[in-house]
């Protein structure tokens, strides 16, 4: 039955609702489509999951269009603007549909035999159980889980697991790149033991650590000790450096700390005396004093009130009277080198090596001009194969960033053009990234491969790192079946550029398993997509997540400051809060984790009566508890 032309109390007639009623249905139609089209993909899908699967289905087709004039005709007639779908897409967009046929004057249509839509509460629901399955039960007023990343220290010290467990710690998180199976094994021992003390359970979450692009080795800084006792700002000694001297056929670590542990010949240590005053000509020609201050059978103390730079083979002569004048002199034995490093600006050329043979910084002439470009290797040189001239480098994080000009059989050249006005310093063993190179890295390394079967005994989860390509995800599912035990869900840690552009792919490619999850691993993922579109990313990781009813992890940097130093920034502190979007936040190690985990907890607490994922939470808000006139009345009363 149609009724023709039928005028709405807000003045609008039937005619008014058409177009829109026509450009959604048009939009249901190619959801439907395109998950007819996907059922081969389906069927593979786990049980538990194809339900959910299909609605991500939907919510593709849906976003696979530019919606927002539609979104705002549609909030302009006081509908629902489809914002919050993602859980149940297809019932939202039903539920709108029904609300325009009517409002148009016609019945609404009758669909084609299709699956049941997910409607709002199963969707939520959906997630809960994922959530439950993979990360455990949720703790009394805070649904949103904390994980930790436990040190090295937590093999060897129960006191700290049962610490984190009861701040609120939900799920341990492992890093296989570090420390191995012995220790792995206490820390999860002492875990268990920690359960039982405090009658709460926890997930083991463990970390496979991927191949690992890195810088190489550089050739050994110069072997010097910089001795520098403290100032204030006039320039006066506030504190003299406190230096050990110390046999050096017989080293003996200092008994407290010092500034600088300098070996020197037994005899000519066994000569000194309390406050006598040691001559020398340090690094830079420049004449210095020690003066003795404490004698040990160990070694003896000495102090320096001038900043001296010590090398090996510096000759230190005594005042002792008595002596000989052989006897009264010494050479400093060898001493450590120091790292080095290369110090690149803007402009510079850095040429990446094929091999790991150690690299070196630039040499220049007596005019500072450069002879040749500073070097470094790389850990897979046959990355190189993949990269073409004209593609970005990044290093250490994204402090240091370039464009590769050349490449050739021996070696890659870069220009740098991102670097700090001062200079910025590239190690060994920093992080390389290529957002732009299409790199043929297997995601699953020999070391994984070996770790993996610890894994899968022990773990309740398994992260994969640098996960990029449906493919990837099925190598990890096909050794998980070779190994004997229970198979721990698996957690893809998106991290690179094509990572977050095969999500979907990956998705539908895990959920084949009876659980799976994702980790937004934001420091990677950064350097990866641009710093300034990470929050446009992580926003879009959260999105097609939630259609999937998978879980999310937040990490990366989470209360760093406040982990590491004691005292968070402002900004920390709002991006806790924002953590609260996903269904877990991981925090990483540091001396002050303990505090780190009660503060979190307290801020996922407090968010959680403000916000559920995108909805906010309409509690009663503390600034409305009195209108201006009330507070107006009472002042003039």
């Amino acid at each position: 039955m149609t009724l023709e032309h039928s005028t709405t109390s807000s003045g609008l007639t039937s005619e008014d609702y058409e177009p829109v009623l026509k450009e959604l249905a048009t939009i249901r139609s190619e959801m439907v489509i395109e998950a007819d089209r996907s059922r081969s993909l389906l069927d593979q899908v786990h049980p538990c999951y194809r339900e959910s699967a299909r609605n991500l289905l939907h919510y593709l087709a849906l976003r696979h269009h530019d919606i927002r004039p539609l979104q705002i005709r549609l909030a302009a007639l006081g509908l629902s603007s489809l914002g919050r779908a993602e859980s149940h897409v297809m019932a939202t967009v039903d539920a709108v549909l029904d609300v325009l046929h009517r409002l148009a004057g016609h019945s609404p249509e009758q669909s084609a035999a299709e699956p049941a839509a997910i409607n709002f509460a199963t969707g939520e629901r959906l997630l809960v159980e994922h959530t439950e399955t993979l990360l455990g039960p949720a703790v009394p007023g805070r649904w949103v889980r904390i994980m930790v990343t436990m040190p090295s220290e937590a093999a060897d010290d129960y006191h700290l697991v049962h610490d984190l467990l009861q701040q609120g710690m939900d799920c341990m998180r492992i890093n296989c790149a570090h420390d191995d199976a012995t220790a792995w094994l206490r820390m999860i021992e002492h875990l268990r033991r920690a359960e039982k003390s405090l009658g709460r359970s926890c997930q083991v979450i463990m970390d496979l650590a991927g191949p690992k692009l890195r810088t190489g080795p550089l050739e050994p800084g110069p072997a010097v000790v910089k001795i520098r006792p403290r100032r204030d700002l006039l320039g006066r000694v506030t504190a003299p450096a406190r230096v050990w001297l110390f046999a050096e056929t017989n080293p003996q670590l200092s008994p407290s700390p010092a500034d600088a542990c300098l070996p020197v010949p037994e005899p000519w240590l066994s000569r000194l005396h309390l406050d006598e005053k040691i001559q020398l000509t340090d690094a830079r020609g420049s004449r210095r004093t020690l003066t003795i201050v404490d004698l040990t059978d160990e070694g003896c103390w000495a102090e320096a009130v001038q900043t001296t730079y010590i090398i090996p083979g510096t000759i230190l002569k005594h005042e002792h009277k008595l002596a000989k004048a052989k006897h009264r002199e010494a050479a400093v034995g060898d001493i450590a080198a120091t790292e080095n490093y290369l110090t690149l600006f803007q402009g510079d050329q850095l040429i990446i090596t094929r091999n790991l043979e150690p690299g070196r910084p630039a040499t220049h002439d007596s005019a500072g001009e450069v002879l040749t470009p500073a070097q470094i290797g790389c850990t897979i040189p046959d990355v190189f194969n993949d990269v073409r001239a004209g593609q970005s480098i990044w290093f250490d994080d994204g402090k240091i960033g370039g464009v590769i000009e050349k490449v050739d059989s021996t070696r890659v050249l870069v220009r740098i053009t991102q670097a700090r006005l001062s200079g910025a310093k590239l190690r060994a063993d920093k992080g390389i990234n290529l957002p732009e190179s299409n790199l043929s890295l297997n995601a699953l390394t020999d070391k994984d491969l070996e770790d993996l079967a610890f894994v899968a005994q022990h773990a309740d989860v398994v992260e994969m790192s640098f996960a990029n390509r449906a493919e990837d995800v099925e190598m990890l599912q096909q050794h998980l079946t070779t190994l004997d035990g229970r198979q721990p869900a698996i957690v893809l840690k998106i991290e690179t550029r094509r990572g977050f552009e095969n999500l979907p792919d990956m998705l539908l490619t895990a959920m084949r398993s009876p659980c799976c999850g994702v980790m937004i691993a934001r420091g990677d993922l950064a350097v990866e997509s641009g710093f300034e579109r990470l929050a446009e990313v992580q926003e879009e990781i959260l999105w097609i997540c939630e259609a999937a009813h998978v879980p999310v992890i937040w990490a990366t940097q989470v209360l760093e400051s406040l982990a590491k130093e004691g005292m968070p920034s402002r900004a920390e502190i709002t991006d806790a809060a924002m953590g609260h979007r996903a269904e877990c936040v991981m925090l990483n190690k540091g001396p002050h984790v303990l505090h780190a985990v009660r503060t979190l907890d307290d801020i996922l607490r407090r968010m959680q009566s403000h916000q559920t994922k995108k909805r906010a939470m309409l509690r009663e808000l503390r600034l409305a508890t009195h209108t201006p006139s009330e507070k107006s009345d009472a002042t003039t009363g």
